[in-house]
């Protein structure tokens, strides 16, 4: 059981919920600071104090003084649920949930504690709110967050247990009553950029995955390359000690431990995809830990707008994601420096005019992995155009009160689209160097290297005729997602010390 409110929500958290079902539920602490907030929202009320999308309307009716209402706090999150496009993954809705629930567990929110433990008891419960992903421009994702607190008001669709059903029913199945709407229910449930965050986190937990996938791959065509380990001499790397790249090269080295390469090595310097892989690897991996600090301070402190804080309502911006925003792009721009990377080495490892393998790794009169390099072609086209950063302008909205927008969501979302991607080029890698290191009989592989070797080989077969490669492709990319890769102390356990005969 995931307490919330005690210990900061990890990413590791976020995973567990959102795709493991892990169960969750407000620490005792966290129960005790949101009824605090909510107690200070009803204080408030019998002052002449105006509370925004209390007692005033929301964006540009903020000038409209109100009565507070129960009854259109049930209304916001309706005429806010304007999404269209397909569904988000049910993963993505529930991480989204639990961000959110997460951020209200700081008891600055002014939500009613049964409303915020409704929303504990949905992921709990298995409902999970069916919502379109296009509509956030990141100033507050109010239209996903307002298709989830829809249930919440009685309308919509979700996902139960596998089956669409009408809100209503799904909670009924579920067992769950949804309590009346307070003061400020429905603007606390929209007013995040929950979705946002939520999806980052399950964004970073796959990054982190596909990044050591791709380190691993790198040392395989090391191997199948016969390359230079110079470049990753702990002596080089501490010439110029940018962040990561030693402990990037360690691990790659660390991989190789057990390899003859150190002194089979063919050329005194290699291509670039192959010299600069550590640099390049470590320059995702640290985009890769910026954007992972700020995900976790973002699930863990309050961005509503009005915050409680001293019993007293503060408008904020708090809401603003520029910055997750820029760092989810520095994310994406990392990424396709080694896509770009991973794609050169695995055009070396075909090309005999940089490699002493047959072209393509093929027999004579067989096509082999030719036509792999236009799907590769394919694949690098897209994630460079994912890439490309996000326009900053954006059409002012609300009577031209919300006249900037970070767009996170939409950044998040391609940038997941771009990973998706990148570990189809990972896959090829893998594919490319287990083939081109069957076909040098007798080479001695690393402890790490000779255990991926294996795994590969578990998963596809060696091409020896021509046949349809596009299903191991598929195979080795989900792998890569779901099981992770042999690390070196593993393969130390039961070294594979030579690769099969070509023969």
């Amino acid at each position: 059981m995931l307490l919330i409110g005690d210990a900061p929500l990890t990413i590791e958290d976020v995973r567990a919920v959102a795709r493991d079902g892990a169960p969750c539920r407000l620490s005792a602490a966290a129960a005790a600071r949101i009824g605090a907030a909510h107690a200070a929202i009803l204080d408030l009320l019998g002052t002449a104090a105006p509370i925004y999308g209390v007692t005033t309307g929301l964006g540009a009716a903020v000038d409209t003084s109100l009565g507070a209402d129960p009854d259109r706090q049930r209304r916001i999150p309706l005429a806010r649920a304007a999404g269209v496009g397909p569904r988000l993954p049910r993963e993505t809705v529930r991480a989204a949930m639990l961000a959110r629930l997460s951020r209200l567990a700081t008891g600055n929110s002014g939500i009613s504690l049964p409303m915020a433990e409704t929303l504990a008891a949905l992921l709990n419960g298995g409902v999970t709110p069916l919502v379109p992903g296009i509509g956030s421009i990141g100033e507050a994702d109010l239209i996903p967050l307002a298709h989830i607190a829809a249930i919440l008001a009685g309308t919509g669709h979700a996902d139960y247990r596998g089956t669409d059903l009408p809100a209503p029913e799904a909670l009924a199945r579920a067992g769950i009553t949804v309590p009346p709407f307070g003061p400020k229910d429905g603007l606390a449930l929209v007013s995040s950029n929950a979705a946002a965050v939520g999806a980052a986190a399950l964004l970073a937990a796959d990054t982190a995955r596909a990044l050591d996938a791709t380190l691993a791959a790198a040392a395989l065509s090391l191997e199948a390359f016969r390359g230079s380990l110079a470049p990753f001499d702990p002596r080089v790397t501490a010439l110029r000690p940018t962040p990561a790249q030693s402990e990037t090269a360690t691990a790659l080295l660390a991989l190789l431990a057990g390899s003859d390469l150190p002194t089979a090595a063919r050329r005194l310097q290699d291509p670039l995809s192959f010299r600069v892989l550590a640099s390049v690897h470590a320059a995702a991996a640290a985009a890769l830990t910026d954007a992972t600090a700020l995900i976790e301070l973002e699930l863990n402190f309050s961005d509503d707008n009005p915050a409680i804080t001293d019993a007293v309502a503060l408008p904020t911006a708090n809401f603003d994601a520029t910055a997750l925003a820029l760092a989810i792009e520095a994310l994406g721009q990392s990424l396709l420096r080694v896509a770009t990377a991973s794609a050169n080495r695995v055009l070396r490892l075909m090309s005999p005019a940089t490699n002493d393998l047959p072209r393509f790794l093929a027999a004579p009169g067989r096509n082999g992995f030719a036509t792999v390099q236009k799907t590769l072609a394919a694949l690098l086209a897209i994630i460079q155009h994912d890439a490309a950063p996000m326009p900053a302008c954006v059409l002012p909205v609300a009577d031209a009160i919300e006249d900037y927008a970070s767009l996170a969501g939409p950044i998040v979302d391609k940038t997941a689209r771009l990973l998706a991607n990148f570990r189809y080029v990972v896959a090829v890698e893998l594919m490319i160097a287990a083939q081109a290191c069957d076909l040098r009989p007798g080479i001695r592989l690393g402890h790490g290297t000779a255990a991926l070797h294996a795994k590969i080989r578990d998963i596809v077969p060696r091409l020896t005729e021509d046949r349809p490669t596009g299903p191991d492709i598929e195979h080795l990319a989900s792998f890569i997602f779901e099981n992770p890769l042999p690390l070196a102390e593993e393969g130390k356990a039961n070294p594979q010390t030579e690769t099969p005969n070509a023969s």
